[in-house]
């Protein structure tokens, strides 16, 4: 998908999820990042921390809606939008559509757990009440190219039989 054309806003949070995720990377963990955003300003950031934290419903999404919740003091994130550099899984979609956001925008697919268009279609269905707009592919080469070069070193690590110090590794 061309970039050109595009909402600025969308390619500028964006970047900031990327950034997000890159630093999760480096701290060992997938490297997906979020933001949930209103009215032009980023209310709640959130990155991968199952792994340290040892808790399997730490996911991007799910740092970044609570951060928001908080900010705004109210669990109805009406108005807002959520940018996140992988498409989420059926929990992550679950809890948007449980806190109202009305917008997803998502880099790249994720073909073993995607449930916003891919295996499953949790934001649009209509046996839910609450549907939202789903917007996908933005800089999906990018975000998709942190996680392969993420599962690449992981691979060559296991390979090579070395252990990391805290679960770090050094990606660029």
């Amino acid at each position: 998908m061309s970039q050109m054309g595009l909402d600025p806003d969308h390619l500028r949070f964006m970047e900031e999820a990327i950034g997000l995720a890159r630093q999760a990377g480096k701290a060992g963990e997938i490297p997906v990042g979020s933001v949930v955003v209103r009215d032009g300003k980023i209310l709640g950031r959130g990155l991968n921390t199952r792994e340290s934290r040892r808790d399997p419903t730490l996911h991007a999404e799910i740092m970044a809606l609570r951060e928001a919740a908080h900010a705004i003091g109210n669990w109805r994130l009406e108005n807002c939008t959520l940018y996140v550099t992988l498409e989420p899984c059926p929990m992550c979609a679950g809890a948007l559509v449980q806190a109202r956001i009305p917008e997803l925008v998502f880099g790249c697919e994720d073909p073993k757990a995607g449930a916003c268009g891919t295996l499953y279609d949790i934001p649009r269905d209509s046996r839910l009440n609450h549907r939202i707009l789903v917007r996908k592919g933005i800089l999906r080469e990018e975000c998709a190219r942190i996680l392969r070069d993420f599962f690449q070193a992981r691979r060559q690590q296991r390979r090579d039989g070395r252990v990391v110090e805290g679960g770090r590794l050094e990606i660029d």
